[in-house]
């Protein structure tokens, strides 16, 4: 059957977008495929060159760590500690007036050396002069008044003797008599009273000595008894330092010296005279009082003297820095290096500490290497490289 030009047209129309789709499928299959197999071959060639790397790549050795180190040396001797403290007076008294008033003139000052009986200063005595005259004339009136009870008390023993008086009359004359020797003997004890506290308006020292210190100014009225001047006695000189209290037995039994940071390496023997029963509530430590045996005037009242406590030592020490030590709750412990280069912890036994030192009894041997910085961060068994230290 004869076909009409426009079906023939469709029908072509048909056959070319049936032959597209088709051309388009086989290409997106093709593309898709290509795809899989590329992503398959970057598999397999990151998986041949990680193989690759980890073949060739050998682990590099660690390498060893240096650390410095110091050889154990026990030596016998002394085992001394130093302690800086103060030079002062072993006896220092604050000077007062014993009466109240008002200070007119102040004759020292600071540094002046004194006499006993030389005078420190002076109050206003006006007022205790009016007492000394107020005691004066009690004294002239009571003096008056026993005089005539005494000549009353001979004239009723008279006429009592010839019965003239009666006894009652010549009892009262004779208390009359007492009463008025009483009342003198009052008087004279107000009078010595008001002629000391007179004496008293002078503050004189009661003892050679040096002044350390001025405590009032003229015009201050001051109460009886507070301080007006401190008086350092010449005599005994002291050291006074602050001992730990690990360091109180070694303090009773050592043997001490003093000197004076401005005396250069000249010493003075001293001894210990009076250590505090109760520590110091601030700092913890305990008042020692070191007597300078022989200190001339050249230890003067207030230098700075370093207290050197020294005592024979009962068995082989070694000194380490402090920094050698490590001790995590175990107890004290140090490093040393063994033959093979390796790190060994091991405990040690301490006698004291000073001040950069540990003093090491136990634990160790003669010649060990043992590590003196940073032993906090180090592990036994590992292996290190050592470096001397200079001693």
């Amino acid at each position: 059957m004869p076909r009409s030009p426009d079906a023939l047209l469709r029908l072509k129309y048909d056959d070319f977008r049936l032959s597209s789709v088709i051309r388009h499928q086989n290409a997106a299959s093709a593309a898709s495929a290509r795809r899989k197999w590329s992503a398959r071959l970057a598999v397999w060639a990151a998986a041949l060159m990680l193989a690759a790397c980890q073949a060739e790549t050998a682990p590099a050795p660690k390498a060893e760590r240096p650390v410095q180190v110091q050889r154990v040396a026990f030596e016998t001797g002394a085992i001394a500690r130093e302690f800086v403290g103060v030079v002062h007076a072993r006896y220092e008294t604050d000077l007062g007036f014993r009466v109240a008033g008002k200070i007119v003139a102040r004759v020292v000052n600071v540094g002046d050396r004194v006499r006993a009986g030389d005078v420190i200063a002076r109050l206003d005595s006006c007022d205790l002069q009016l007492q000394v005259e107020s005691a004066e004339a009690e004294l002239a009136a009571a003096t008056s008044s026993l005089a005539q009870a005494a000549s009353d008390l001979q004239r009723y023993t008279t006429l009592k003797s010839k019965g003239y008086a009666s006894v009652a009359e010549f009892d009262r004359k004779q208390a009359a008599n007492d009463e008025a020797e009483g009342r003198l003997a009052r008087a004279r004890r107000s009078l010595d009273l008001a002629r000391n506290q007179l004496a008293y308006a002078e503050l004189k020292s009661d003892a050679d000595g040096v002044i350390t210190a001025t405590l009032a100014e003229p015009g201050q009225v001051v109460a009886i008894g507070q301080a007006v001047a401190r008086l350092a006695h010449k005599g005994e000189k002291e050291a006074l330092v602050a001992l730990p209290e690990t360091f109180l037995d070694e303090a009773q039994q050592a043997k001490a010296t003093v000197r004076l940071w401005s005396g250069g390496e000249r010493s003075f023997t001293a001894r210990l005279r009076e250590l505090a029963p109760q520590a110091d509530p601030a700092t913890r430590t305990f008042a020692a009082r070191f007597t300078i045996l022989d200190a001339d005037d050249t230890v003067a009242f207030g230098m700075t003297a370093t207290v050197k406590l020294e005592r024979e030592r009962g068995m082989p020490v070694a000194r380490l820095p402090l920094a050698a030590v490590l001790n995590r709750g175990t107890g004290p412990t140090v490093y040393v290096v063994d033959d093979s280069g390796a790190l060994v912890l091991r405990p040690v036994t301490v006698a004291a500490f000073t001040g950069d030192a540990a003093l090491i009894t136990g634990g160790v041997n003669n010649g060990d290497r043992i590590v003196t910085l940073g032993v906090q961060t180090l592990e036994a068994g590992l292996r290190v490289r050592t470096i001397e230290a200079s001693q």
